[in-house]
């Protein structure tokens, strides 16, 4: 069986994008039924050193949709503007990657296949072809901020569990 690079990344993303977003709807609703600010969640970290649940979802929104943008300049760097601050926001940068990845199609993906791109980062470049950026860079990095915008829900306290965070699965 071969699998094209599209389907190797954009109805992933799609996936766990749609479960990020029940993940903010439960944490909006979380904050609702127990009369927290927005900010106990959105600004919430699961370590001092780590960054808070509105970077784990813009970085979401960056490492899928914006990893598509940076193999489409040939560049990729991390974002630098501060994350949204409130649920709003937050749903609307999801809302907003949803639509533009599913404009994305295989053709544009398979021609993105041997293309050489950077990343860069403050005196830093490491090279790369787009696939291995897409497979070996950023596609770890969308899991890992999905994963611990998760967790910080978990340990804000909200009912969730492994099907919040995996979504609609595709099936036959």
């Amino acid at each position: 069986m071969s699998i094209s690079l599209y389907k190797a990344t954009i109805p992933s993303y799609l996936q766990i994008l749609g479960a990020v977003s029940g993940l903010l709807d439960k944490a909006e609703q979380h904050c609702a039924s127990k009369g927290l600010a927005a900010d106990t969640i959105t600004q919430a970290c699961l370590a001092a050193d780590m960054r808070p649940f509105a970077y784990q979802i813009t970085s979401v929104c960056h490492h899928s949709l914006g990893a598509i943008e940076g193999v489409r300049k040939g560049v990729f760097s991390p974002a630098t503007a501060p994350p949204p601050a409130d649920f709003a926001s937050l749903r609307t940068r999801i809302t907003e990657t949803i639509s533009a990845l599913e404009q994305i199609t295989e053709k544009e993906m398979e021609a993105f296949i041997g293309q050489a791109m950077g990343f860069e980062m403050t005196g830093l470049r490491i090279d790369f072809v787009a696939e291995e950026f897409l497979l070996s860079f950023s596609q770890p990095n969308f899991y890992f901020h999905a994963t611990t915008a998760y967790d910080i829900l978990r340990w804000q306290g909200l009912e969730i569990g492994k099907r919040d965070f995996l979504g609609a699965m595709r099936r036959l």
